[in-house]
């Protein structure tokens, strides 16, 4: 059985401004990493919250066919208590925040969400800029994608 880990991190310049993101993603067998797959994107008017949900998504679209388990990584706070916490309220209440103002960044949580109903995702929180690698791998390939816009 494979074991797939997918470390995802956004960057933007501004907020809003150019911004970009990255995910690792590693296939694990018997304890040893089998293979890798680097991804990356960027956009020209977005959030930082906006490009590390985008991180997430395109993991989970590339991880889509897997039945395994799949750990996903992120530094974002908002995007783990989102998808694991506050989505089932916002969906209960017509995608409305307790203040019944409209939730930001509702496509983008309704493409995870679908995705994440269908896999076995584990979410994760890790800390930013502390020396994990594949954390600070993906934080590198979010500003590379920024860069690159």
């Amino acid at each position: 059985m494979f074991k797939f880990m997918a470390y995802t991190d956004g960057a933007c310049s501004g907020n809003p401004g150019i911004g970009g993101w990255g995910a690792v993603l590693l296939a694990e067998k018997n304890n040893e990493i089998i293979k890798r797959k680097e991804l990356s994107g960027s956009a020209k008017e977005t959030t930082n919250n906006q490009m590390e949900m985008q991180a997430a998504l395109e993991a989970l679209k590339y991880l889509k066919d897997k039945n395994d388990v799949i750990e996903l990584y992120t530094d974002s706070n908002y995007l783990r208590q989102g998808i694991t916490e506050w989505i089932h309220k916002w969906k209960s209440n017509n995608w409305r925040t307790a203040a019944k103002k409209p939730v930001a960044n509702r496509d983008l949580w309704i493409e995870i969400s679908d995705l994440n109903e269908k896999m076995n995702v584990h979410w994760n929180w890790v800390k930013g800029h502390a020396g994990d690698p594949g954390n600070e791998r993906a934080d590198q390939l979010a500003n590379l994608g920024a860069d690159n816009v």
